[in-house]
């Protein structure tokens, strides 16, 4: 053995005691000349290679049994560019050194990520290949900062943790090394002995690609491209834009029929954005696809944050799909999940042997309703982990919305909790203000970074100013779902029609506080799962009820100010609950005509008289685009309401929620004239009765409900009808 190095500190190299392996392996400058020692448990022989004239230069000798190889250059002082050949029992590798290389991660970098301000970590952590004095590899980062040691472990050097172990960057936490001669598309995850000096093999949280479950190692891979937002996928982000979000879960939209397996992004380019775009949305919403361990989770734990999953293809298919569903006009929305994460011991879970990215109190760092984890959001590295993650997906694929889910779970430290489950803050209260300072800063950065791209929130509670600048107290969100009127329309429509009199206030509390948030209308998956059937069978009455209540609801709510939100299967009615194992039951438009198709249709020609009919979105969110016309028929079931664009251009919206037909219905208008039917969800071309008013009305100045002029209808039963004033002659 070298009289350079003792065995101390030989041992605390393989023991993992040894912070800065570098500081004895590679090439040192000794009294003596030239050392080069190096690490290869189980090889036979090293031989020290100059590159410049590939002449062997010395042998190394084994200094330990365990693999630790040293050996002196007494005549050469000035260190040189080498690669060291192993024998591996017959077998040969010449390898460049990774000991032989500088720090990688820059003085400035270090400091922003510990500071928790660098606005793309994902830059500088995980795995991206690279060239280091001419030596195509990989610079490998990670943060560990309780970890005992932790090195590379994948294909490249047979998943042996005692080959490439990294060095700490005290100062951050974070562990790198660079790997010469690594490849795209190999594997590999970080082996840890933790602060337990326990065993841990995890996954790369910042990896771009990984396996798909039950596998779970991440995938050496180039960081995507930068994706620029058009001013027209700008525009259709706006307030005053028409937005008809298509929820879709990509697992179970569609299946191949003969097996029951998944479609591809590619499949699904091909078949799902074609019929969205006739359908007439304007954006696609995808349930989260990070990758995930459990299907029946629908991507709502993720353990993959950085990687698309592996389920539908590569992230180049995915890519492709992206590109396929821009090229069609359509924005792309992602559910995005910075609420919580699974214990899977191969992921965040217990990282580094201490709760590094979770709470160690379960009162604060633990999910009851679904056994997961909760981010600490107050910890810097971990809030621009997911800061971070937000930014990645609009900039480098192109996203141009996040949906954020559970946002109530992260901003109330009490959310599902009992007294005595949960911790106060630090001023007595229950809102978790380190969640809330996350959600602002995400939008925040966002906003700044990324102009055009929104964010919309699902929030369930009264907090005020969700969507609302953070100056003003809000959380910055552009969008937020509208949870309480889903319910209570959906609540209103159960009703048999003989009792919604009573409940009248369910179709009008929303525009009591419309105007405090920006609104979208969801009819979620949510509303289709866990026996709460699908939104067609929670329509009371016979068949014929069923879906003219349905059809009646939908023209209802395209109408109601408000963007829109349908999940798939409900544009056609589906029958039965959403089963994420199994196809949609695209076989009930198999045949002949029938009603299924008649919602098909109406949906699309609801979805296409939205989109050009300004009076329907431009003023969403001004109370000049909204007023009553007949708010307080409880006895008939009837409402009436106008629509109104800038340009001060009406439509006339009259539901009629009972089975009844209202012949000679009459109410105040504003605009004497014309009217035109541009909508009535009773006709025969949606398999209704086909009752209404032969296309056109006439007002007539006969005073009625405090205004001068009035139209009499005749309002179908069980039906919704739009009217729009004809220009006069």
């Amino acid at each position: 053995m070298s009289d350079s190095i003792d065995e101390n500190v030989i041992s605390a190299l393989f023991t993992g005691q040894l912070f800065d392996p570098f500081s004895v392996l590679g090439m040192h400058s000794t009294g003596a000349g030239l050392e080069v020692r190096a690490l290869f448990p189980d090889a036979t022989e090293v031989w020290v290679i100059e590159a410049k004239t590939t002449r062997k230069v010395t042998r190394l000798a084994c200094s330990d049994s365990r693999g630790f190889f040293s050996g002196l250059l007494p005549r050469r002082k000035k260190t040189f560019r080498y690669q060291l050949l192993v024998s591996w029992h017959e077998q040969q590798q010449l390898l460049d050194d990774p000991y032989r290389f500088a720090p990688l991660l820059q003085e400035l970098d270090s400091w922003l990520l510990s500071e928790g301000t660098h606005l793309r970590p994902y830059e500088k952590l995980g795995a991206h290949q690279d060239t280091l004095d001419g030596v195509v590899g990989t610079r490998f980062s990670v943060w560990a900062p309780n970890a005992r040691r932790v090195s590379v472990v994948g294909q490249f050097n047979c998943w042996d943790g005692r080959r490439h172990p990294m060095r700490l960057r005290q100062e951050s936490g974070i562990w790198e090394l660079f790997i010469p001669g690594t490849l795209y598309g190999q594997l590999y995850k970080f082996e840890l002995i933790d602060a337990h000096d326990n065993l841990r093999v995890k996954a790369d949280p910042y990896a771009f690609e990984a396996q798909m479950r039950p596998e779970s190692a991440s995938l050496i891979c180039g960081l995507p491209g930068k994706v620029e937002q058009p001013l027209a996928r700008k525009q259709a982000n706006q307030f005053d834009a028409p937005i008809s979000i298509y929820e879709v879960h990509l697992g179970s939209w569609r299946r191949n029929p003969e097996n029951n397996d998944w479609l591809s992004y590619r499949d699904l380019a091909n078949q799902l954005v074609p019929y969205a775009k006739e359908m007439g949305f304007t954006h696609l919403e995808l349930m989260p696809i990070g990758e995930y361990p459990f299907d029946g989770s629908w991507g709502y734990q993720p353990t993959g944050l950085y990687a698309p999953t592996r389920r539908y293809g590569t992230r180049e298919d995915f890519r492709y799909f992206l590109d396929a569903v821009h090229a069609a006009g359509l924005n792309v929305i992602l559910d995005w999940v910075p609420g919580h994460f699974p214990t899977d011991d191969f992921a965040l879970a217990s990282f580094d042997g201490t709760s590094l990215y979770e709470h160690s109190d379960p009162r604060e760092g633990f999910h009851q309703d679904w056994s997961t984890l909760i981010y600490n959001y107050g910890r810097r590295e971990v809030s621009n982990f997911l800061v971070g993650n937000a930014l990645y997906w609009i900039e480098r694929f192109g996203i141009d919305a996040l949906r954020v889910d559970a946002v109530t779970s992260m901003i109330f430290r009490d959310y599902s909790r009992k007294e005595g489950e949960w911790i106060a803050n630090q001023h007595g209260g229950r809102e978790n203000l380190e969640a809330i300072e996350f959600l602002r800063n995400t939008n925040r950065v966002l906003g700044e970074q990324t102009p055009g791209a929104v964010t919309m929130a699902e929030e369930s509670s009264d907090f005020g100013g969700v969507s609302r600048p953070a100056q003003t107290g809000g959380l910055g969100f552009w969008f937020k779902w509208n949870l309480g009127w889903m319910h209570d329309t959906l609540d209103y429509m159960a009703l048999s029609p003989e009792h919604r009199g009573e409940h009248h206030d369910k179709m009008t509390f929303g525009m009591l506080y419309h105007y405090n948030e920006n609104f979208v209308l969801p009819l979620s998956h949510d509303e289709v799962v866990h026996g709460k059937k699908s939104i067609l069978n929670r329509m009371p009455g016979d068949t014929w009820q069923k879906f003219a209540t349905l059809r009646a609801y939908y023209g209802w709510m395209f109408a109601f100010p408000g963007k829109k939100l349908l999940f798939m299967g409900n544009e056609f009615a589906q029958g039965c609950e959403w089963n994420h194992d199994f196809s949609l039951d695209w076989s009930l438009l198999e045949g002949e005509d029938n009603w299924h198709h008649g919602v098909q249709r109406m949906v699309r020609d609801l979805n296409h008289a939205y989109r050009h009919h300004k009076a329907l979105h431009e003023l969403d969110f001004d109370p000049y685009g909204f007023e009553w016309l007949v708010v307080d028929d409880r006895q008939q079931s009837v409402f009436v309401f106008v629509r109104r664009d800038k340009a001060g251009n009406e439509i006339i919206v009259a539901s009629n929620f009972t089975p009844q037909p209202r012949e000679g219905y009459r109410f105040g208008i504003n605009q004497p004239g014309r009217w035109r039917e541009i909508l009535n969800t009773d006709s025969q071309y949606y398999h209704g009765s086909n009752m209404g008013n032969s296309g056109k009305v006439e007002s007539s100045p006969i005073a009625s409900h405090g205004r001068e002029h009035s139209v009499c209808l005749t309002l179908p039963p069980l039906a919704t009808i739009w009217l729009i004033r004809e220009p006069e002659d």
